[in-house]
Formats: C-alpha cells, structure tokens, sequence
C-alpha cells in the first residue's frame, strides 16, 4: 500500500532534524494557511494546506523557501469504489460495500484531494503538499503560473477526475475525446471490461497442464 493512502501514520522512532527543521520553516511560512503536517523521519514531510490559500503558498514555497523543482501534480479520489477490486464473483450477489471515506497521511474533509510534489534543489529535500477540493464546487486555484509543469499535470487531473482550475489558461483535453461522458479515475466510474469479465479472470480460470479443471492442488 502507498504511503498516501494509510490511514494512520507510524510513531516515529527516530530522528530527523532537516526534515524536522524545513517543516518548522515551512509551518512558520505559511502560518494558518497549513491545516496538519507530518514529518515522518528518514522518509518525507507531509502537509494539508487550506483550499484558499493553495495557490499563494505555492508562491511562498517557491519565492521564499526555496521549493524551486516541481515534481508532480495530481488528485486522489478516497471513496471506496462502489464496484469493489473487480474481483466478485459475478454469479452471487454483490457484498455490501464500506463507502466510508478514509483519507490518508494529514486528513481531509472531503472526498477529493489535490497533492503536489515540491523539491528543494539546494537542501535536497522534498515535500508533499494536499489540499482539500470542495465537494459542491470541485475547484480549486491553478499553480501553473507559479510552476509552469503544473500546466499539463492540471489538464489531466481535469481531464481524469473532473476537478477544475480557476486560472488555467487551457484546459482541454488530452486524451479522451471532447465528448467523452464521466472521469475514468473517479472511483465511481464503471469500468465496463470489468463488468464483462471481472480481472483476474475468475469466469474462465483455465487449468494447469495435466489437471482437471475443478483440480486446485
């Protein structure tokens, strides 16, 4: 499982002082624009910042901290997938799914988060920074012109999830046609070659060489 998507983060054990240092700068920064953060030691800084102060801490990171990499951007849908892994047996009723939503490493309070991935060129550190998308509006402001790789990086998260960028200064499509009805990375939308045949293949489990079909030894 990847680190954003545990629920609760480890006790730490031991010692980091950069990282302990660059998020006491970080927090002292950005004051209540951080919501949480979390330092766990020897691995990363994690952060939740507020959903209107996204784009001006963008600015302070890059202008005054010295976050001057931009890695990546992209969004996290946390709802359980209504279909499960698409791994039920198609032949009984479907189980009752858990559609709570957990969010990872410094919380949420909605069902969609942002993440961006800032790295430090001269202290070689980086951060990763989340923010909560409004559930009623799912927009939030754009950084591409704070960093110009956000850019692509929103257009697919657009494209992907549904999540828009106030600023953006273009974001169409890249890959699916321009009509194209829903957002395959949201957790609620159907993938229908699942529906079909759910992977890995449990209507037609083929048997080993030599075996019976109904052999599972």
């Amino acid at each position: 499982m990847s680190q954003l998507s545990q629920a609760e983060a480890p006790t730490p054990t031991v010692s980091d002082t950069l990282r302990e240092t660059i998020a006491t700068e970080v927090c002292g920064a950005l004051g209540d624009a951080v919501v949480e953060s979390m330092v766990k030691p020897g691995d990363d800084i994690w952060m939740r910042l507020r959903t209107d102060a996204w784009r001006s801490s963008m600015i302070t990171l890059r202008e005054s901290l010295g976050f001057d990499y931009f890695c990546f951007l992209s969004a996290i849908d946390w709802l359980p997938s209504p279909f499960g892994r698409g791994e039920d047996d198609p032949t009984e009723p479907a189980p009752e799914r858990d559609t709570t939503v957990r969010p990872g490493y410094c919380g949420g309070a909605t069902r969609m988060q942002v993440f961006v991935r800032l790295v430090s060129s001269t202290k070689h550190v980086g951060v990763t920074l989340k923010v909560d998308v409004p559930d009623d509006a799912m927009t939030i402001d754009s950084i591409s012109n704070v960093y110009a790789g956000a850019n692509w990086h929103e257009r697919e998260t657009h494209e992907m999830f549904g999540i828009s960028f106030a600023g953006h200064p273009d974001l169409r499509n890249m890959y699916l046609p321009t009509d194209f009805e829903g957002h395959p990375l949201r957790k609620d939308f159907p993938l229908l070659a699942r529906m079909v045949k759910p992977w890995p293949g449990i209507v037609d489990v083929e048997p080993m060489p030599g075996g019976d079909a109904g052999d599972e030894s």
